[in-house]
């Protein structure tokens, strides 16, 4: 997909309402995570990701990266740079601050266009924000040391691709998950991560994971 096409359609599904959790649910873990036992809803924290589409050859490419294995919470794992909201921020700020820090990208080089439908990630209480953002030019970016294993650069047509699309099979404790799973460039893309990529994409044209 060509970069000017896939702006002008980001700009224009932007302003619309949402396909929310329609999208979402296309690459969505199979049976759905539960929130932990006793966990209430005043504990749940806000963090926001920035799911950045850039030129390259004139072709569409979003940012991701690779978290380093050495991490806690979802080490190896590919997600947006992001993180959590501090006091006083708007999600927007948060996913530009929590970019800089993580792939060393200038905002000033960056228009946010808007928000896309949060994702409870249950298994540990947060609520991600994403926003979409776009740079004119490929931004130079580099993987904050000890956090960041890599960055990947994707082409959004391949994850447009149905060809993309595959399953696999995740044992958490006692249970089973089938997990639908975007492949490109190396990378695994499910989960969180996953589910707001189903929803970036719908609004590119996507019709979802391919029929069984």
């Amino acid at each position: 997909m060509r970069y000017d096409d896939a702006r002008r359609l980001l700009e224009t599904k932007l302003l619309e309402p949402l396909p929310g959790p329609r999208a979402q649910q296309h690459l969505a873990p199979i049976p759905p995570r539960d929130w932990p036992a006793g966990f209430t809803f005043d504990r749940l924290r806000h963090a926001a990701g920035l799911l950045l589409v850039f030129p390259l050859n004139d072709l569409a490419h979003v940012v991701l990266t690779q978290r380093a294995n050495t991490l806690d919470r979802h080490g190896g794992q590919i997600s947006l740079p992001g993180g959590v909201v501090e006091s006083g921020e708007t999600f927007a700020q948060a996913a530009l601050r929590e970019a800089r820090e993580e792939i060393a990208l200038a905002a000033a080089g960056v228009r946010t266009l808007g928000a896309l439908t949060p994702v409870d990630i249950q298994v540990s209480g947060f609520r991600l924000h994403p926003i979409v953002g776009i740079s004119d030019t490929r931004p130079l970016l580099r993987p904050a040391d000890g956090e960041v294993a890599r960055v990947i650069e994707i082409p959004v047509g391949e994850l447009l691709d149905p060809g993309a699309f595959t399953w696999q099979t995740l044992h958490r404790g006692e249970r089973t998950f089938q997990v639908p799973t975007l492949v490109a460039r190396d990378a695994r893309i499910w989960g969180a991560t996953a589910m707001v990529i189903a929803e970036f994409l719908s609004l590119l044209g996507w019709r979802g994971r391919p029929a069984e």
